[in-house]
């Protein structure tokens, strides 16, 4: 009885985390945009502004680059989900029939996987013979815990490309916003770029080990430091290119 109860829960905190598992992709994909839109955008100002005083062209480039960006990612988001969609489904038909195939196979899959989880004896038969006693159960479980894949919905690619397009394109105004407001003065412009800059992306390491694990402190850190870091080399080239003979 006992483990009866242990794999309804078991199964039952599965399907919770299916229903779930959405939620990280969901962050992952905006934090994936947001970041990649910023940094680029940034270290497309520090770099423009190295080499030129005309607020006019960083304004020309960073609007190009927030377009082009916005819309490979985007595209890049869709493809890459698509992989993985047809990767699962192509995992699934391959299981299906090893369960029609080689049953027995399959199901000492089953009572390995049960044994690593500390069940022995009459409990590891008990909860092995529950799994192999339904199909869609037995498939599900060998999807999530020998292949460690989760379901990808038909409509994921679509919802990705959405998410990490339109995540980008926010992530590339953020650097844009004091050039609004100050259309003489691009240094103040270019200082003011990088201090809203370094917080957003500050707030967006923060966030996501809020909303997973770890640290606030050091994910918000690590996250400033990649962010800086890309900007810097932008920064670095314009100053090369702008001091350069043409």
């Amino acid at each position: 009885m006992a483990s009866r109860q242990k794999l309804e829960i078991l199964l039952r905190q599965k399907q919770s985390s299916l229903e779930k598992h959405s939620r990280p992709t969901l962050l992952s994909n905006f934090i994936l945009g947001c970041q990649d839109g910023l940094v680029n955008v940034l270290g497309i100002i520090l770099g423009v502004s190295a080499a030129t005083s005309e607020v006019r062209i960083i304004f020309v480039a960073a609007l190009a680059a927030l377009a082009a960006e916005s819309i490979s990612m985007g595209a890049v988001a869709y493809t890459s989900t698509i992989a993985r969609r047809k990767h699962y489904l192509r995992e699934l038909e391959r299981e299906k029939q090893e369960m029609r195939d080689l049953p027995e196979t399959e199901k000492g899959e089953v009572r390995d996987i049960f044994k690593k989880w500390g069940y022995r004896g009459k409990a590891l038969e008990d909860v092995t013979q529950r799994i192999v006693s339904n199909p869609k159960a037995w498939l599900e479980f060998m999807m999530a815990h020998e292949l460690d894949l989760e379901p990808i919905e038909g409509d994921a690619p679509m919802n990705s490309a959405f998410v990490v397009g339109a995540s980008a394109v926010v992530g590339s105004i953020v650097p844009l916003i004091p050039f609004f407001f100050t259309t003489a003065n691009i240094l103040v412009g270019t200082e003011a770029s990088v201090v809203i800059s370094a917080i957003t992306l500050f707030a967006i390491g923060a966030y996501e080990a809020k909303t997973t694990v770890g640290s606030l402190w050091r994910s918000g850190l690590q996250m400033l430091l990649i962010g800086l870091v890309a900007g810097f080399a932008g920064y670095v080239i314009g100053s090369l290119l702008g001091a350069a003979p043409i």
